[in-house]
């Protein structure tokens, strides 16, 4: 993730971000380009700008923390103790999701399926060739080699790991109990690869490899991919409409903060490996008026961003979750306890 989202930001060059900026925010390099072209818009409109520092989700959740930005950012969500302890307010701003990318000849995208606990066994080395029973009894009409898998992860750690791993401890108990999810785990069999980058370079060389990498990145490589089973034993396609399916069946109150893991959602038509990318603002604006100026902007993303968002593959929130968010503003008050927005 880091080596991609590095070549985004110099692609962008910062547009936008010579003249000093109304907005600031720091944290999550994934969101980084999407940010980016929202502030570009906004700012022709409303002649507020945005800078955002792309820091990584640690630098982000220090710096909101230390009252030195207007928001943070993080791609994984702090845990209720955490928001109360250091009286911080949080949302998810946009989507994005997983897919296990494949280079078997003659194997095209989405013509192969996988279970959750397949996925998990061909990464702890049980499942060790492609035409493993388990694989062919799911996949009937499939010509599989008789190969060896060689497995791909991140060799950095990640957010993306951190959601792979999560995703692998929900659908397994072995994998949960044996190796656990976190944003860098001991793989037990395989190669790294450094980034999303370095892990679809390494899946395109090797014959017969498979590799996580978010959609989004598969999509524009032009790399093949699996389809994966869901909660309700559908194998949904991997695009907008099933990420979104996903959020929209998501219990978002179940966590303070909206800090859900999206992964393993009920619904038939919801991708199973799915995930957020979160803002974090205080509750007590110590400057209200740039607190303000911070959700107006996201109000205004939420409203006119989308299909900046999808351009750039990412997956909006869906309506019902917006409303759910702007009604979680009213939690941000000034020093008389008035909301700000």
């Amino acid at each position: 993730m880091r080596k991609i989202i590095l070549v985004a930001a110099a692609t962008f060059g910062l547009a936008g971000f010579a003249q000093a900026a109304d907005i600031t925010g720091a944290g999550a390099t994934f969101p980084f380009p999407i940010y980016a072209k929202w502030a570009e818009a906004y700012k022709k409109e409303t002649g507020i700008g945005l800078n955002y520092q792309s820091i990584g989700s640690g630098g982000g959740i220090r710096q909101i923390k230390s009252k030195t930005v207007d928001f943070g950012a993080s791609d994984m969500p702090l845990k209720g103790e955490d928001l109360e302890k250091d009286g911080l307010l949080q949302f998810p701003a946009v989507m994005g999701a997983l897919v296990p990318a494949i280079n078997i000849a003659g194997i095209e995208a989405r013509q192969l399926k996988f279970t959750g606990p397949i996925l998990s066994a061909i990464y702890q080395g049980e499942i060790k060739k492609w035409n493993d029973p388990k694989l062919t009894a799911l996949n009937p009409g499939l010509k599989l080699p008789d190969a060896n898998i060689t497995v791909v992860y991140r060799s950095d750690g990640s957010g993306t790991t951190f959601v792979w791993t999560d995703y692998l401890s929900r659908v397994s108990p072995e994998w949960k109990s044996k190796i656990g999810a976190n944003t860098s785990v001991q793989f037990p069999v395989g190669v790294g690869g450094k980034g999303n980058e370095g892990v679809s370079a390494s899946v395109k060389q090797i014959a017969n490899s498979i590799g996580y990498v978010e959609y989004a990145y598969a999509k524009q490589n032009k790399l093949s991919y699996g389809l994966i089973e869901n909660r309700d034993g559908k194998f949904p396609m991997p695009d907008d409409s099933s990420f979104q399916a996903a959020a929209a069946n998501a219990n978002w109150n179940e966590a303070p903060g909206f800090g859900i893991i999206l992964n393993n959602q009920p619904g038939a038509e919801a991708w199973p490996i799915t995930s957020a990318t979160f803002i974090l603002m205080h509750k007590k604006a110590e400057k209200p008026e740039q607190s303000k100026a911070a959700l107006a902007f996201f109000d205004w993303a939420f409203k006119n961003g989308d299909k900046l968002a999808t351009d750039l593959e990412y997956v909006p929130m869906p309506a019902n979750v917006k409303d759910q968010i702007r009604a979680s503003w009213k939690g941000i008050v000034d020093a008389s306890s008035k909301p700000i927005f």
